[in-house]
């Protein structure tokens, strides 16, 4: 055991012995929340802004307008309608809302008229504009051609204004861009951690060609030992990466994973697992560091694309979604988005044996890689 923790600092001690390595296991996963701050950050839902011609001035022209203000996506804006044409070219407003002479009288008598809608943005704007108008408007218009005279229909009116009920709503915190913002972040360490650990394990092939592996073995300690150091050194320092990121990415930057800390740090430890498993696999079938290096890029970038780290699944074909299935990373972004869901552990089960799994499978195929391998550049 005393060999084991011996062999564990030497490999800590060789991995930040170059300081670019300190770029690679802190900074770089720093640089993703970085990345999806700018990408996702900056999103907030605007105001429409509404400019308002009342050339009438009548109670329901006020009325009208004021239901207008009431909406919480609406700003108003009163102008001139000789400033009608430059406010909507200035973009000083999105849409401009002209009541002409006549509107009243086409709303007392049931038939909406002589009201104009102008915008430079298209039906983006006016259609949504007029989503809420004309629903308002209609309502009036009922009530013009129920009333039998001008006092009934005041009085209706009047009451209209007034409900005996009242409405109470309760807005929903929009968790759609801290979810971006997740999904982005943990897209990039996800990459970050499997680059890392396929350079730890290099660390193998790397002594070996400096000969100092068969100098090791020349001592009390065995290579089984030394693999399995290099494999919990692995471990350590992307766990350690991964509670660093989460930190950051709550406490600093303040973005709600949606998902509960413990559960987003038992996700990344078990996909940690993966990606040493990965990383001893490729040194298995590398004879040479150069070799384990365009491997790990041949298997990783494509891999990590094809699992959508850096966008949403669904913006990929059907048929790239389905060989998705068969790649870790698309699991661990699949069961992080079902937990932020409200989906239970108990739930998911099936998602967190699909990744141990693939941590088994990794692990046993490089165990009998090694031991089928005769060459004196054995490990095991």
């Amino acid at each position: 055991m005393k060999e084991l923790f011996w062999l564990i600092a030497n490999i800590l001690k060789i991995t930040f012995k170059d300081k670019k390595n300190y770029i690679v296991y802190i900074v770089l996963p720093l640089v993703g929340i970085m990345i999806a701050l700018v990408a996702y950050g900056g999103e907030k839902e605007e105001k429409i802004r509404i400019g308002i011609i009342d050339e009438e001035r009548t109670e329901i022209t006020k009325d009208t307008i004021s239901f207008l203000g009431r909406l919480e996506t609406t700003h108003i804006i009163s102008i001139k309608k000789s400033e009608m044409e430059d406010t909507i070219v200035s973009g000083s407003v999105d849409a401009v809302l002209l009541f002409e002479k006549g509107f009243s009288s086409s709303m007392k008598e049931g038939n909406p008229n002589h009201i104009q809608i102008s915008s430079i943005r298209g039906t983006e704007i006016t259609g949504f504009i007029k989503i809420y108008l004309y629903n308002y408007l209609d309502n009036i218009a009922a009530i013009a051609k129920a009333a039998k005279n001008e006092a009934e229909y005041k009085a209706i009116y009047d009451n209209y204004k007034k409900p005996s009920f009242k409405l109470v709503t309760n807005g929903l915190q929009d968790t759609s861009k801290n979810k971006k913002m997740t999904y982005q972040s943990i897209g990039f360490l996800i990459m970050i951690m499997l680059f890392g650990a396929c350079n730890l394990s290099e660390i193998i092939l790397k002594e070996k060609e400096r000969r100092t592996y068969f100098r090791l073995l020349a001592s009390p300690l065995s290579s089984k030992q030394y693999v399995s150091a290099n494999i919990i050194v692995n471990f350590i320092i992307l766990a350690a990466q991964i509670i660093l990121t989460l930190i950051v990415m709550t406490k600093i930057f303040g973005i709600d994973l949606n998902i509960s800390f413990i559960e987003m740090l038992v996700i990344m430890l078990l996909f940690a697992l993966v990606a040493v498993g990965l990383s001893i696999l490729i040194v298995a079938f590398s004879k040479s560091s150069a070799a384990a290096g365009a491997l790990q890029k041949l298997v990783i970038l494509p891999t990590c694309l094809l699992s959508g780290c850096f966008w949403p699944m669904e913006l990929m074909p059907e048929a790239i979604q389905k060989v998705s299935d068969f790649l870790p990373q698309k699991w661990v972004l699949a069961t992080i988005m079902e937990h932020q869901r409200g989906e239970q552990f108990g739930d998911l089960y099936l998602n967190y044996l699909i990744l141990f799994s693939f941590a088994l499978t990794f692990f046993l195929i490089a165990i009998y890689k090694f031991g089928r391998n005769n060459n004196v550049r054995n490990f095991v």
